[in-house]
């Protein structure tokens, strides 16, 4: 049983509400004492955004696939120890493994922003961290000691790092926090290892790739899709666009990464990799292209692949989708406001001399009151209809 005062904690943390005792007992306890499902232990609100996180699924059938699929992957490389990132799950289901002894004991310490974690975890399994500035909020010390003690490989077992932080994170700080864990690791390893970086799988949607990529050149995006338990989009087995988003960023070379053929994957022996079984090879390219899942096509107007439901514009001179508005694309010169070509909104007349305007009416109190004020004001036209107009007015 619980006691009284653990129960009355649960209760005071926002957004964690415990379970009934009858399903706590079944869950939080095994044959040796010790917790095991910290993620069961309570349910989390689902009503505020604020506390809602995606978390891998844990179910084995179908989609328990993610977590599974990245230890056995590490397991194969060698890993006996992962640092956790904002991974909860993959730490649980260390934890599962290491009491059914069926297979290899690995380690893992677990850095996460949710304090209550501390709850289920000692101090050398969990640290209360922030990916996106780098900050031990239990003392810098005290952490930092405890990273540098797991980030040590003694007797042979590697360390390998698993981040999965917040998609709607800047990508620069993360990367920021993730180069300088590497250097930490980097210092305690031995000479050879003074220009390599830590083992890293970084999970991100797939469109954040030139961005990861600018900062992280090391890494490389896999065709794997990453699912979660608790998001009604990103789930494993759709088709189309619904697919899920999510990647797998690695430094890790792709050729000893494979991916499971059961769920559609294949080895390419000219990229070297494993992808999806719709990502063709393009031999124009020679590249596998696809990014969402789907089968690119290659462009020769554009001199490159590109998604299937695009089509080349030559008014353009681009590929877009077949209901694009002509000349709003990337590049286009002229004013946002006016629609003239003339000059860019920065220097648009007309704001300038509302500014005017609003200044000289606040200097003498608001008794002179302008005559376009007074006049009923126009509904605003979006930038599209701004665009549309003025590729009206030049085609005249």
């Amino acid at each position: 049983m619980l006691s009284s005062r653990f129960a009355k904690e649960l209760r005071k943390a926002d957004g964690f509400m415990p379970a009934p005792l009858a399903e706590t007992e079944k869950t939080a306890t095994s044959s040796s004492g010790k917790m095991t499902r910290s993620q069961r232990l309570g349910v989390w609100r689902e009503k505020q955004r604020t506390s809602q996180r995606e978390l891998f699924s844990p179910r084995r059938t179908t989609a328990d696939r993610s977590s599974n699929f990245l230890l056995d992957t590490l397991a194969g490389l060698g890993i006996r120890k992962v640092l956790c990132v904002g991974t909860p799950r993959l730490q649980e289901l260390i934890k599962l493994r290491n009491l059914e002894q069926k297979h290899e004991q690995m380690k893992s310490l677990l850095l996460d922003m949710d304090y209550r974690y501390s709850q289920f975890y000692s101090k050398n399994e969990f640290c209360h961290y922030n990916m996106f500035n780098h900050h031990f909020f239990d003392g810098k010390q005290v952490s930092v000691a405890v990273l540098q003690a797991f980030l040590t490989e003694s007797e042979g077992h590697k360390v390998a790092m698993v981040a999965d932080p917040p998609f709607g994170g800047l990508v620069t700080p993360l990367a920021n926090s993730f180069s300088l864990i590497s250097q930490t690791w980097r210092k305690l390893q031995s000479s050879d290892s003074s220009n390599t970086d830590i083992p890293m799988m970084w999970i991100f949607p797939y469109f954040f790739e030139l961005r990861i990529l600018q900062c992280l050149p090391s890494c490389i995006m896999l065709d794997y899709q990453v699912d979660y338990d608790n998001h009604p989009l990103y789930k494993h087995g759709k088709t189309g666009r619904k697919q899920s988003p999510v990647r797998v960023f690695t430094n890790i070379s792709p050729r000893d990464i494979v991916l499971p053929k059961d769920e559609g994957y294949r080895f390419c022996s000219v990229c070297q990799r494993f992808v999806i079984s719709l990502n063709k090879h393009c031999p124009k390219c020679n590249i596998c292209p696809s990014k969402d899942g789907r089968e690119w096509k290659h462009c020769f107007m554009c001199q490159k692949c590109v998604k299937p439901s695009w089509r080349h514009c030559q008014h353009c001179g681009r590929c877009a989708l077949p209901d694009h508005l002509c000349g709003d694309g990337p590049g286009d010169k002229g004013c946002f406001n006016c629609g003239s070509l003339e000059h860019k909104r920065k220097a648009c007349l007309l704001k300038v001399t509302y500014r005017i305007n609003r200044q000289s009416n606040a200097k003498s109190g608001g008794k002179h009151v302008s005559q376009r004020a007074l006049s009923k004001p126009k509904a605003k036209r979006s930038g599209a209809a701004r665009r549309h107009k003025k590729l009206v007015a030049l085609s005249k």
